[in-house]
Order: structure tokens, then sequence, then C-alpha cells
């Protein structure tokens, strides 16, 4: 072993330092030399560049509660936290995260919202902290603070909604209440795959094996919140969930406001709800994890619009501009 080749990777103050001194020690060099690869590119780190940058010399800052029931383990959320703060450097924007355990806001008293520029609720799986979920919807829907729920964030947002302004009383999730009067979330037996195969799945079938996993294609619908911030018709996110919203419960809670902003591409899913911007300034939910396709170099679009939309509550409701990294 060359002694040029043991390379150091230090702790740094900005995670996004480590790519530009590894090129420093000249690691990059190195690799091509003992793989042989001819022709290749000067390398291009301007991004990294440009994310250190940001990070280090913001123009904005915003505080975003997550409320989750892993927040003790905050690892569990650490690609949300991390997509927040990448649709943050985009907007040479400091992200501060709140964390909140969902079962603290299961009664009257949403005090520990109090301050915050945009909440966030993430996934998650069983019935301990549901219903703290589902006021939290209740309470951004209610005050007009941009939400953005992910996965069982969506669902909470869909049961929220159901309850409380479709006048579905005792509506729920069937992984948390098989009795409910209105299942708007339920367990989906049969789907079709981005590859066409069926797949097929029960209450019996092993909790890992049948969830909807993977990148899966949704397409927009125009005019929305959703198809604005993505830029096209047809995008792709990565699922990993077994409930979904049920469709009997479409056409109802439609008709009571509430947006359908995407559908999978057999039209049989619901990917993304959300609220007509005449009512709510930013609300929007998607059943798929968004957060998997972060990075710092790029953001994702709906975590972007998320903190822009955070951004603009903090500065009371003026309309920003994009200030790129």
């Amino acid at each position: 072993m060359p002694e040029r080749a043991v390379i150091s990777v230090p702790d740094v103050d900005v995670l996004y330092k480590i790519p530009l001194g590894l090129h420093d020690q000249g690691l990059d060099e190195i690799a091509i030399r003992q793989l042989r690869l001819d022709g290749a590119r000067e390398v291009d780190l301007s991004e990294w560049e440009a994310a250190v940058d940001a990070t280090l010399n913001p123009l904005d800052e915003v505080t975003i509660a997550v409320v989750g029931k892993y927040v003790d383990h905050q690892d569990a959320y650490k690609s949300v936290g991390e997509a927040l703060k990448h649709g943050g450097l985009r907007q040479r924007t400091r992200v501060n995260l709140k964390w909140i355990e969902a079962q603290d806001l299961e009664g009257s008293d949403m005090s520990l919202l109090d301050g915050v520029d945009g909440i966030l609720v993430p996934g998650g799986f069983g019935d301990r902290g549901f219903e703290g979920k589902v006021l939290t919807s209740r309470h951004a829907r209610q005050t007009g603070v941009p939400y953005f729920g992910i996965c069982y964030g969506m669902q909470a947002a869909v049961v929220d909604y159901a309850r409380h302004v479709a006048g579905l009383e005792g509506a729920n999730s069937t992984e948390n209440d098989k009795q409910s009067p209105h299942p708007v979330i339920a367990l989906i037996t049969e789907w079709r795959t981005a590859s066409g195969d069926v797949e097929k799945r029960d209450e019996r079938s092993d909790l890992g094996g049948t969830m909807r996993l993977g990148l899966q294609e949704a397409r927009l619908k125009p005019g929305t919140l959703a198809r604005e911030l993505y830029g096209k018709d047809v995008v792709a996110e990565r699922h990993r969930h077994r409930y979904e919203f049920n469709n009997r419960y479409r056409t109802q809670l439609e008709d009571a406001g509430l947006v359908v902003s995407a559908k999978s591409m057999d039209d049989l899913l619901v990917e993304m709800v959300e609220l007509p911007r005449a009512v709510h300034p930013w609300f929007l939910a998607c059943q798929a994890h968004p957060e998997f396709l972060s990075t710092p170099r790029d953001g994702h679009p709906l975590f972007v619009g998320f903190i822009r939309a955070a951004r603009e509550r903090k500065a009371g409701g003026k309309l920003l501009k994009e200030a790129r990294a």
C-alpha cells in the first residue's frame, strides 16, 4: 500500500466538505489510476462547494416541527431531516428542526406547535401516536401553517379531513381500528407493480414481504400544487407501506374539498392529496417517501417548495423568490 493511498477522513463541521477533502488528498486520481479508467473527465465539485457555502452562509432560517413517533431515535427520521435541510440549501436557508413526540399532542393543548414555520408528519406504523398526527393535521389545516405529510402523515391528513370536514365520524385506518365505520385508509389486497406484475396480500400476509415497495410512477393532476412543484406530468417516487387511501371514499372526500393531486398510472391508487390554495397556502401529503430521492446538490421539489412556504409564512405571507445556493 503506497503511503499516498492512505486517506484521512477527519470530522468536519459541514458534512458536505468531505468530498472536497477527499479530492484534495487525491483519492479520485488514485482510484482512476488503479482502475485504469482512461479518458476520465476533470472533476467538477462546484455543486459541493455551493452546498458548503449555503450551509455556512444562509440568508434566512425557518423552524420546522417534525411530529413523529420515533423522535427519541432521530436516526429513524434521518432521511427526512436531511431532505428538509437540502430543501433549505436550495434557498440558502438554515432549517432548524423541532422534534415532537406525536403522543404529546393527543389532547387539546397544541402549544408545542407554537412559533413553528411549517409542520412535517413523517411515516410510521401502528396506532401509538396516530391520533396526535391526526390532530396535528387539523391544527395545520385550521391555522394555515404549511403542512407536509409523508406516508402515515398523508393517511393522518386523510383521516383528519374525513372526520372534521367531511363529517365521517369515527373515520380511521383499518391498521388501527378494524371496526371503523369509515375505513378511509385500508389494506388493499391487490395491485400492479411498475413491471406489470400483480401482487396480492391480506391481513395474514407477512408484514415486510407484502409491502408496496420501490420506485412507482404516478400521474399528477394539472393545476395542482404538486404539478406546479414537480413541473411535469409523471413522477416516480419510492414507496414503503401496506395501507392505502380507500377508493370507496374518494368521491365523497373530493366532493368535500379534498384534492387528489396524484394517482397511480392505472388510476387505482391515490398517491397525493392537497388542499386548494384558496383554502390553505400549502397543504400537501404524499403516500410515497420523497426524502429518499433528495440530495444536497439538487434537493427535492416537494421539500424545496415546503421550505419556501415556511419562509413565506415567516415573512407574513409575502411571496418569495428562490435564492439559489
